[in-house]
């Protein structure tokens, strides 16, 4: 089981950049393909990017590409995935959400359904 913290969320103006962590607790991190989505206010959430159990391949949503990139630390005392967003717009404004995938050998995926942990969020907001 994989238990999983976000950080880093904040107020910036659009243009700027915010790099979101989340730290992962368990002993078999490296094992799991890890994802970010966000959900904002009412609507359905939504893949941002996602990252395979090694690193070596990721998938990004259409909206970000060449924006942000997202990248992990598969260490015993840093389990960390983590998204850098660069040249942010009011519309990335949202709560993002990591989460994890075990199985499927450790691909990634950007399919909601396809994770089994997630955690709590942290908010990103984009001022114009």
């Amino acid at each position: 089981q994989v238990h999983l913290v976000e950080s880093g969320g904040g107020l910036v103006q659009a243009g700027g950049s915010l790099r979101l962590s989340c730290a992962a607790s368990g002993r078999t991190f490296y094992n799991y393909a890890m994802g970010w989505f966000r959900q904002a206010p009412g609507k359905e959430r939504e893949f941002v990017a996602a990252i395979a159990w090694n690193g070596g391949s990721t998938l990004y949503a259409d909206s970000v590409k060449g924006r942000f990139t997202i990248s992990r630390e598969n260490a015993q005392d840093t389990n960390t995935v983590y998204l850098q967003m660069n040249s942010l717009k009011p519309e990335d404004t949202t709560v993002y959400y990591c989460a994890a995938r075990w199985g499927s050998w450790g691909a990634p995926s950007a399919l909601e359904s396809e994770y089994a942990y997630w955690g709590q969020g942290t908010q990103v907001t984009v001022s114009s």
